[in-house]
């Protein structure tokens, strides 16, 4: 057998730990500048949406609870708004607050949805489970998700209002519908398309799971 050349087994122990410790290290931490990049990018979000609604900043403030001049310094950078203050203008303006403390996304128009790759949405509603097939807030007003009622599975019984539309396209199992005090009953291909400020809600009737696109118009 012939004899390995002088230092090899050095040259792999070493290569043994630093691989070694690659792995042991733990992750980075996000670079401060990434940081300040978020932080900057709040105000002329919070900005581009009042003006995207034609709102003044007393209006705004009438609206959020918070006052017009912490609105303006928020907006061109002189103050970095706490938690409470952006859970209030996320509300006065109908965006959650993920939006304002996302990181910038490129713009455009459009906006694909790979397979696999579509985000989970937050529901406080127990067995559904909705997973994004649409673009960011920011850029679109339209919101869509693909939707898995469990069995059984509902909305509950106190009906829901809020402003906007929705539409529901069933693919899979049965699902009932309750607008306005009428029952619709929906088979896969079936369809319903409602106003949300109606008093609404669904349920599962079945021991089978359901599926459906959900789609969701909320007013600008």
């Amino acid at each position: 057998m012939p004899k390995p050349a002088e230092g090899t087994n050095e040259r792999k122990g070493n290569t043994a730990e630093r691989s070694q410790a690659k792995r042991a290290s733990p992750r980075r931490p996000k670079p401060a500048h990434a940081v300040d990049n978020v932080v900057g990018a709040i105000g002329p979000k919070i900005r581009e949406l009042r003006l995207q609604r034609g709102l003044s900043l007393q209006q705004l403030a009438d609206r959020s609870g918070v006052s017009p001049a912490a609105i303006h310094k928020i907006e061109r950078n002189g103050m970095v708004p706490t938690i409470a203050t952006l859970m209030k203008l996320a509300v006065a303006l109908n965006r959650p607050v993920s939006f304002l403390i996302d990181e910038a996304t490129p713009d455009g128009p459009v906006a694909l949805t790979s397979t696999g790759a579509g985000r989970p949405v937050f529901t406080s509603k127990s067995g559904l489970t909705l997973t994004s097939i649409t673009g960011p807030y920011g850029r679109f007003y339209l919101a869509g998700a693909a939707a898995t009622f469990e069995p059984h599975a509902s909305s509950g019984e106190t009906p829901m209002e809020h402003p906007g539309e929705e539409l529901i396209y069933l693919l899979q199992g049965a699902l009932e519908v309750h607008v306005a005090g009428e029952t619709f009953r929906l088979r896969p291909g079936d369809a319903i398309h409602f106003r949300t400020d109606r008093p609404h809600r669904w349920r599962n009737p079945s021991a089978r799971p359901a599926r459906a696109i959900w789609m969701t118009q909320r007013p600008t």
